[in-house]
């Protein structure tokens, strides 16, 4: 027998596979392999088994395959189904368009299934665990199907199928299918407004298999809730599945900008409080995730970290997706490429107005700063660290390059920096701003000048989202009026009760502070404005014995509760790649009295050595959303 030709095509869901749009291949066995084509070599015969080694060409469409062998002999012609396999993106081959050169960023971006994504607040950044588990059971195929109910795909099979083997494509399509808002049945539903009943709490979630698999398991039924974060893990999952490297990125500060004038206007009045709502927003923090691709649409100077939004918030050629956007492009204000490119670049450049509505209703500027887009952070190669990478994304402050950035995306940056002279103003917060404690917050007043000045100060206080909505007031002073000697600081004081913000904080423990001065010598108004995270109580985790692969592992886990009030409805839920199957839920039969500590003990199996993170998830009616981790490294099983 003469074994003869292979051919492979790309089922997908229903297409007619043909070498045209680059899915199916028919091709000869060779000696050696061709890169830059499909290629097929006999590595060894016996008898009638084969073994052939398949080549497929850099620029190859991803997804699932059936291989055919024909053979020949002088007689007649058979054809064999050998079977499926399924083809990713290689960023380990130089000619993939989404080759990574280095060998500790591929191992991070691509093949790490754990990490950390940043929260919290630019003054106190913390971050959370998350398990991506890209390589977990089911998790492959369901990516394989997002993309295969995707609306392009539903328009045209055969068209989508043929434009898989570009990243920028694939990371469009992601980026629309991970949230629901155009009944794309989408994987995730987003909610903002702390009534999480009927579904789970964003902050809830600890990875993304559960999510993918809550989709996949409800007949592709969007799952409730998510925020930022967590579109942008699962979105980070699905494209480090396919073989694209990616990284969640958190930006501080971060401007909701609906009118795309580069410019957030804020109204409150002579007593700080908020006079009327806007709909640009500033988020304390926003996440989103950068892809590594070519952009060979754009030039080469736009290779790269590229932005993929899946949370919806704008819609990019009718569609609720954002990029993929070249970071580059951002950095540089090239905002007529593709894809999405001012509104991101507003998210980390925007202006920051304050106009103060006074008692007959007049409105006086008192600030505009450049607040936006700080500390843009990211986790660190190797380590359990944040990188920041606000160099990537914007040139320093006040930079000529800055002027420049500006004048060609046609804005003009007036920015105003803390003066050497006249009256300054800024917010501190005391030490000890745990969930319930009482803890004080200051306006610091800095008199720069030589002369004694006179001037009136107020604070107020509220509940805040983490995408700027405001809640319920939480504190609020009398106005108070301060004599500063020249060249001296004074402080005015606002304590802010348990009792107080205790039913008025959402899950996100945000409480957004504002201070506001009036000089009477000038007639000017300063207002300061921070974002106060309420620290929930740590979880702590030991690990109990030697951790080793395939040998039982003991893990403590236990808390204390921090409250005047009992936790009840307590549940603990453990999850790690690598030390679970799936999720571990530890429902706690009693309640958890004040300062009383909740304790359990869980048994672990490894199943792979190496460096593995035990993720842990609190919940509770008073106490939610409170995460620890703890890094395990597991020795490998002896021969």
């Amino acid at each position: 027998m003469a074994w003869g030709c292979c051919v492979v095509r790309s089922p997908g869901r229903g297409p007619c596979p043909s070498e045209t749009s680059g899915t199916q291949s028919h091709f000869a066995m060779s000696d050696c392999p061709e890169e830059s084509c499909w290629s097929a070599v006999v590595q060894q015969q016996d008898g009638e088994s084969l073994s052939v080694s398949l080549c497929s060409p850099p620029d190859a469409r991803i997804g699932r395959y059936r291989l055919t062998l024909e053979t020949c002999t002088d007689y007649q012609g058979s054809s064999y189904q050998i079977g499926d396999f399924i083809l990713l993106f290689n960023p380990w081959h130089p000619e993939d368009t989404v080759f990574m050169r280095d060998e500790n960023e591929r191992r991070e971006y691509v093949l790490s299934q754990d990490g950390l994504i940043f929260q919290g607040t630019c003054d106190y950044i913390y971050s959370i665990p998350w398990n991506f588990g890209q390589f977990e059971d089911e998790v492959l195929a369901i990516c394989l199907k997002m993309l295969d109910i995707n609306p392009k795909h539903l328009r045209d099979q055969n068209r989508d199928c043929s434009r898989r083997n570009d990243p920028v494509y694939i990371g469009r399509v992601v980026s629309a299918m991970v949230n629901c808002n155009d009944e794309d049945r989408g994987v995730l539903f987003g909610r903002w407004d702390d009534r999480y009943e009927d579904g789970m709490s964003p902050m809830a979630w600890i990875g993304s298999v559960d999510i993918l698999k809550r989709w996949k398991n409800f007949g592709c039924q969007p799952v409730k809730y998510g925020q930022c974060w967590v579109f942008a893990a699962v979105a980070c999952t699905v494209m480090r599945c396919l073989g694209i490297p990616s990284r969640v990125v958190t930006n501080y500060n971060s401007a909701h900008d609906t009118n795309a004038n580069l410019t957030i206007d804020r109204y409150i009045n002579e007593r700080g409080q908020q006079e009327r709502q806007s709909w640009d927003k500033i988020w304390n923090f926003h996440c989103w995730v950068e892809s590594w691709m070519t952009r060979p649409d754009l030039g080469a100077v736009y290779d790269g970290w590229q932005v993929l939004d899946p949370t919806p918030q704008e819609k990019s050629e009718g569609v609720y997706c954002c990029g993929p956007a070249p970071v580059k492009a951002i950095k540089e204000g090239d905002m007529l490429l593709k894809y999405d490119i001012p509104f991101i670049f507003a998210e980390v450049n925007a202006d920051v107005v304050y106009w103060v509505v006074q008692g007959d209703g007049m409105q006086k500027q008192s600030i505009r700063s450049s607040d936006v887009g700080k500390f843009i952070s990211t986790k660190s190669i190797g380590r359990d660290s944040r990188e920041d990478i606000t160099h990537n994304y914007k040139y320093p402050e006040g930079s000529e390059e800055e002027r420049a950035v500006f004048e060609k995306a046609e804005h003009q940056k007036k920015s105003i920096g803390e003066e050497d002279e006249g009256l300054h103003l800024r917010i501190k917060v005391s030490e000890g701003a745990n969930k319930g404690s009482d803890f004080d917050v200051f306006a610091v007043v800095n008199n720069n000048t030589d002369e004694e000045r006179v001037c009136r100060v107020t604070l107020c206080a509220r509940a805040t989202s983490h995408n700027g909505t405001l809640g319920p007031q939480c504190g609020l002073t009398d106005p108070v009026d301060i004599d500063i000697e020249p060249r001296a600081e004074k402080r005015v004081p606002l304590r802010i009760l348990y009792e107080e913000y205790r039913d008025k904080l959402t899950q996100d423990n945000l409480i957004k502070v504002v201070a506001l001065l009036n000089d009477h010598q000038t007639g000017d108004i300063l207002v300061a404005v921070r974002d106060i995270y309420v620290e929930n109580p740590p979880i702590k985790i030991r690990i109990l014995g030697e951790p080793m692969q395939n040998r039982k592992l003991v893990a403590e886990i236990s808390l204390v509760n921090p409250l005047t009030v009992p936790l009840n409805g307590c549940v603990f839920v453990v999850e790690g790649t690598g030390l679970t199957q799936g999720q571990l839920v530890k429902e706690l039969e009693e309640p958890v009295e004040p300062q009383a500590e909740a304790k359990f003990r869980m048994d672990l199996m490894p199943r792979l050595s190496g460096l593995q993170k035990l993720m842990v998830d609190f919940e509770s009616d008073q106490l939610t959303g409170v995460k620890g981790y703890r890094n395990v490294i597991i020795a490998p099983q002896p021969l």
